[in-house]
């Protein structure tokens, strides 16, 4: 501790902290230590909004939440990684609402009250996110007051917790699209249109000249135009907010994609075949092909041609004349052989009716319903009376499901494809208990059951480590560095892939996807180094080489220097242009002439008009200053993009195209155009850090 002292003393605090840290660090755990340091660093936030940190850990409690929301609203579990992503979109943008744009609509003035909320949640002003949910609708699918009372006292008993999250949620939605009505209300209302500016627009909507025009385009040779780097420099400081960039990283990798071998083919080939008799044997399909296939047994019935989806040759098979099993079919390094289960005349729709059933009792009562309509009840007011489904009523009928096919049909209801027409029978599902009636079909056709034994060709453990070994051989003589890994494709003569601007939300590389971790691994490195073997679905193995990194901010001016002189060489060439036509064509009175001394051909336009409500496919900068020329006059030289024009006006019409209901609508439009912007603005002056594609 003296020692400390003494330095403390000498070198001041900074220093007695970072040798406090040092000791510290022999006496907490490092695990301990590390994730205090994380937690210190923006580098584990999911974002920033409004120089509010979103930290993984809130991030996540908040798509807990909308999980549970979504759970409660589907009534199943969130699996597949779009209805994933679409929650992770939602928590965020939950987020993005409260630390910023509510914030904004606050200090424009606007305020949600309590009497307000409790209008929309329980007075005659009911938000459309309750008057419209499933959750809150009576037997006629309109809008039931006791509906939402019951939920509301069920949230109170609910000891999940589940109807609580999802009560607040609706809270939260109404609340905040109501500040955003609000705010695209005061939006909107606040472009106003001045009755002579209305005016003014409608004039030159409808006012069109004819102009007649030579065009000299730039000399692109001349030797006169000088752009400095001093010029570049000047440019770039005056237009910096123009060179803005994202975080982005250039690399190069190498893939050995990880194959089976001829000896690994002709294996599985051989596994197949010895097990065709047993296949053409078995009396337990369903089980054998569990055992053997990666295709399981399926209820699916196929018309002729529909099997040419799985293979030709399948297809050719089972609607052709041959019988029992067939041969095995080799399509690339998949084997294939088939079996038809079973032939019969089966419709491709049918129409279905049902009554839900839930609950402890529902297998009995569906048994005695069933036996109520086989004997002529009236389906749709049994589906009135004990249907939990009060919600479909295709054609207007209660309990019409509507038309189903073996791809469009609610799961477990695949049997009525080949149900009984008009004979109620009973179906459990994970819905609950069904009575179930086919009423009408469409005309049956041949089809038939297969079952497929099907096996892909797979590498081998000894090939998987030959590939590995040709990996590592290339990560061992690039060492870790950039030259070592270009040293490395000399030797090996392995094609390198070249990828730039990797961002954090890269996760495809070619055609490999779920590649996230090259990413983590390109942000986490330093410029110059190469990777060690990165494995991808466990059959790719990458070695990757980080050759520039870009960080968020601006672009440095040399990467920008090209662009930037092409503007300025064009803004001299314009200048230069101009002032060369202007002196070829001093003193002389007509077109005519200036066309012949320039050495250029006339051009003319007709109908032209300055208006943006009319299509013109004359250059804006002639049709602007032709718009306001005097008749009959010659005018120019002026500057268009790639040339310099000398015109004439020649005539001017007013006609009555446009109307004064054309200028609202136009000025609506571009009030609806602007809307979209506003967003964006507020995340700009928000300062924005969306950093999710770092963690997902």
């Amino acid at each position: 501790m003296a020692v400390l002292q003494k330095i403390r003393v000498k070198f001041g605090l900074a220093i007695s902290i970072i040798i406090a840290l040092a000791l510290l660090s022999f006496i907490i755990d490092p695990t301990t230590l590390q994730n205090a340091l994380n937690g210190m660093s923006s580098r584990f936030d999911v974002g920033r909004i409004a120089g509010k940190r979103v930290s993984y850990t809130d991030f996540q409690e908040n798509v807990d939440k909308f999980t549970t929301v979504q759970q409660v609203i589907t009534g199943g579990s969130v699996t597949n990684e779009q209805s994933q992503q679409q929650i992770r979109n939602a928590a965020w943008q939950d987020f993005m609402d409260r630390y910023m744009f509510i914030e904004n609509a606050k200090d424009a003035g606007i305020r949600i009250g309590t009497d307000e909320m409790v209008d929309m949640t329980t007075g005659d002003g009911i938000s459309p996110i309750l008057s419209q949910s499933n959750f809150f609708l009576d037997e006629s699918g309109a809008y039931s007051p006791d509906a939402l009372r019951d939920f509301v006292q069920n949230v109170n008993t609910d000891e999940t917790g589940r109807l609580k999250t999802f009560w607040n949620y609706l809270q939260n939605s109404i609340l905040t699209n109501r500040y955003y009505e609000k705010y695209n209300s005061l939006f909107s209302s606040s472009d106003y249109l001045p009755q002579v500016i209305a005016d003014r627009e409608l004039a030159e909507a409808n006012t069109t000249f004819n102009v007649e025009y030579l065009m000299v385009p730039f000399n692109y040779n001349d030797t006169t135009v000088k752009v400095t780097g001093k010029d570049i420099q000047k440019y770039y400081n005056a237009h910096k907010d123009n060179y803005k960039q994202a975080a982005g990283r250039d690399i190069e990798y190498v893939v050995y994609e990880v194959v089976p071998s001829a000896k690994d083919v002709a294996a599985t080939s051989d596994e197949i075949e010895s097990l065709l008799p047993e296949f053409a044997s078995t009396a337990n399909m369903k089980a054998f092909l569990l055992r053997n296939s990666e295709q399981s047994l399926s209820e699916r019935w196929y018309k002729a041609g529909e099997l040419r989806t799985v293979s030709g040759e399948v297809n050719d098979f089972v609607f052709g004349s041959a019988q029992g099993v067939s041969p095995v079919y080799k399509d690339g390094n998949v084997f294939r052989s088939v079996k038809v289960m079973a032939s019969a005349m089966v419709p491709d729709s049918v129409y279905v009716k049902h009554i839900l059933l839930q609950g402890n009792d529902a297998r009995h009562l569906a048994d005695s319903l069933c036996a109520v309509a086989a004997k002529g009840g009236n389906f749709a007011g049994l589906a009135a009376l004990y249907s939990v489904d009060q919600n479909s009523a295709a054609d207007g009928e209660l309990g019409n499901l509507g038309w189903f096919t073996q791809t469009y049909t609610i799961p477990g209801f695949e049997s009525c494809i080949t149900a009984e027409l008009g004979k109620p029978f009973v179906l459990n599902t994970q819905y609950g208990s069904h009575v179930v009636v086919v009423t009408k079909r469409t005309k049956p056709v041949a089809k038939k059951q297969v079952a497929i034994l099907e096996k892909t060709a797979l590498a081998s453990k000894e090939t998987f480590n030959d590939y590995y070994s040709k990996a590592n051989r290339f990560a061992t003589i690039a060492g870790g560095t950039y030259e070592g890994y270009k040293k490395a494709i000399d030797s090996t003569g392995v094609y390198s892939h070249t990828m730039n601007n990797v961002t954090e939300a890269t996760s495809n590389y070619g055609s490999i996807g779920q590649a996230k971790e090259i990413t983590r691994w390109v942000y986490d490195s330093k410029q110059g180094k190469a990777s060690n073997i990165i494995t991808v679905n466990n059959n790719y193995f990458f070695v990757v080489a980080l050759k520039a990194i870009r960080e968020e901010g601006y672009k440095p001016v040399k990467e920008v220097s090209s662009s930037i002189n092409e503007i300025l060489r064009n803004e001299q060439l314009k200048a230069n242009t101009c002032a060369q036509v202007a002196e070829k064509i001093n003193g002389l009175g007509t077109l005519e002439e200036m066309a012949e001394a320039l050495g250029v051909q006339s051009a003319s336009a007709e109908g032209v008009s300055f208006s943006s409500m009319s299509r013109s496919s004359v250059e804006s900068a002639l049709r602007g200053a032709a718009s306001v020329a005097p008749e009959n006059e010659i005018c120019g030289p002026v500057a268009g993009e790639v040339c310099v024009y000398v015109f004439k006006v020649t005539g001017r019409e007013t006609g009555s195209v446009f109307t004064a209901d054309d200028i609202r609508d136009n000025e609506a439009q571009k009030v609806r155009y602007s809307a979209q912007g506003v967003l964006p603005e507020m995340m700009k002056k928000a300062d924005v850090k969306d950093n999710r594609a770092r963690f997902f």
